[in-house]
């Protein structure tokens, strides 16, 4: 009997690893935000803001643009993929007026990873979003030139170019490029906009963020077409 119990913990125990290991990635992490919005309503029909840690860590992004009603479901550390996966957790819920979007600088280090996976991984984000919100604008933050990514420059260059050409032919979208606004006139990285891990930015770098995104974002809610 008592061998039999052990067992039946052994099997317990596996399967509980086994479920663990099986989460989707950042699983916890949306769960944490799904449980938060049960804590404390969300705005309706808010500017959303979402993407990978970028925007996770634009930490007074809700204050600063609380005039426009905005709404801050980074997840860290995610690549696009991981967005369109949670798409129905952090975006269609919130049925927003406006998208700000921040994501793909996560998928370069990865060497199977090229400017044309990054814009179709792109295409496939904005398709996903448009099959519900057809109409909503959208507004794509380009990737950023980190310091501590700089090896990755010529397929980040490359990979905003390709995406920036895609969303000149969509209606209700803005391609707002703060790449060359965070170099210098040379064109060389500034390191005084990141943190010391030189991949995420301090308030100057975020100061560049507002004034390039801020003049595109909605004040007024619109009616919204969504399809079930």
């Amino acid at each position: 009997m008592k061998r039999l119990s052990f067992v039946l913990l052994c099997l317990s125990f596996l399967t509980l690893t086994a479920t663990a290991q099986n989460k989707p990635n950042f699983w916890d992490d949306v769960q944490v935000i799904k449980k938060y919005d049960q804590m404390y309503k969300p705005p309706v029909n808010p500017v959303l803001f979402v993407g990978s840690s970028s925007i996770r860590k634009w930490d007074d992004c809700t204050q600063i643009f609380a005039k426009y009603n905005a709404l801050n479901r980074g997840i860290g550390g995610a690549v696009i993929n991981d967005i369109t996966y949670y798409l129905n957790d952090v975006v269609f819920p919130y049925q927003p007026k406006q998208i700000v979007l921040y994501v793909g600088e996560n998928d370069l280090p990865n060497d199977a990873v090229t400017p044309d996976t990054v814009l179709n991984r792109t295409i496939n984000l904005y398709k996903a979003i448009r099959a519900k919100l057809p109409t909503v604008p959208i507004v794509y933050i380009s990737i950023k030139p980190s310091p501590s990514r700089d090896k990755f420059k010529e397929k980040a260059v490359a990979s905003n170019a390709l995406i920036q050409k895609f969303f000149a032919g969509e209606a209700n979208t803005k391609f707002v490029n703060i790449y060359p606004l965070m170099l210098t006139k040379k064109g060389q990285l500034r390191p005084e906009l990141f943190v010391g891990d030189m991949l995420h930015m301090n308030a100057a770098g975020y100061a560049i963020w507002r004034k390039a995104v801020e003049p595109h974002l909605l004040k007024k809610a619109q009616s919204l077409k969504t399809k079930d």
